[in-house]
């Protein structure tokens, strides 16, 4: 038996809602696991469950009487603490050309593997949280996946839709093979282009400072920054245990600015985004 974590994230977006939800089973030596948190934006909660509950059936999660998947989310949870009941349902998804890991997706033994399933996709449905009503028509979807073993130690993580398109960046602390490098996978879905920015492609992280990333590959330039955090505290997998928490500002302010050849292709604000910051020099 090896340490081993594997989980979606699924996150869906009204004009004034937001809810994410990640669905995820765990293996260490101490004990194998599956559970689902419940994110929005004023609360995190997490229901675990007997292990044997989770089953994947093609581009499908099911855990005891829930279901995740490219049609969207069944939620039929119902604990002491916790009651949530509703249906999601998704249009067409938007996925990448190719794996978000690029060549990466083939080299062993990674802390961390991540996966973009849809950059972008409609959301329609409803969802009670402890009596809570969450009213989603016409709403923005997003989905991603990360497998393995421990989140990495240091990372950034950002993910925001907007009327245009989508993007998603993630920078982090990266251990191989003895060494450890800044690691780069990010998307920026714009006006229905695809612009990838990763390592391998040549990204480099320029700037990492009050709460701001600015990351710089040939002639194209991206600046997320957090201006203002919603936090809620999540459950992460170290050595496959979800011991460790981080913060999740699920909804929160940013601003976003990326250029290709000098020129500004968008720079906005919003209070719409996704982030996490867990980097501290």
């Amino acid at each position: 038996m090896y340490d081993f974590f594997y989980g979606w994230y699924l996150k869906c977006q009204s004009d004034t809602q937001t809810l994410a939800v990640i669905p995820a089973v765990h293996r260490s030596r101490n004990e194998r696991i599956c559970s689902i948190q419940i994110i929005t934006d004023t609360d995190a909660r997490t229901v675990t469950f007997p292990a044997d509950l989770f089953r994947r059936a093609e581009k499908n999660i099911f855990i005891g009487e829930n279901r995740f998947g490219e049609k969207g989310i069944h939620l039929a949870i119902d604990t002491p603490r916790l009651t949530v009941r509703g249906n999601l349902h998704f249009g067409s998804l938007f996925p990448l050309k190719y794996d978000i890991m690029g060549p990466f997706a083939f080299v062993p033994f990674m802390e961390c593997r991540h996966s973009v399933w849809s950059m972008r996709h409609s959301v329609r449905g409803n969802v009670c949280i402890n009596e809570k009503k969450y009213f989603f028509q016409n709403a923005r979807g997003y989905w991603e996946g990360d497998r393995g073993r421990s989140f990495p130690k240091r990372y950034i993580w950002t993910q925001c839709s907007f009327s245009d398109g989508a993007l998603m960046l993630s920078v982090a602390d990266i251990p191989m093979a003895g060494i450890r490098f800044t690691g780069v996978i990010g998307v920026i879905l714009w006006r229905g282009r695809e612009y990838r920015i990763a390592t391998y492609l040549g990204a480099r992280v320029v700037q990492i400072r009050n709460k701001t990333v600015r990351v710089v590959q040939g002639n194209l330039e991206l600046d997320v920054r957090l201006l203002e955090a919603s936090e809620q505290a999540l459950k992460a997998p170290a050595k496959g245990d979800m011991v460790r928490t981080i913060r999740e500002s699920v909804s929160c302010r940013a601003s976003y600015r990326f250029c290709k050849g000098g020129d500004t292709l968008f720079a906005f604000e919003t209070d719409r985004a996704s982030f996490e910051f867990e980097y501290f020099s």
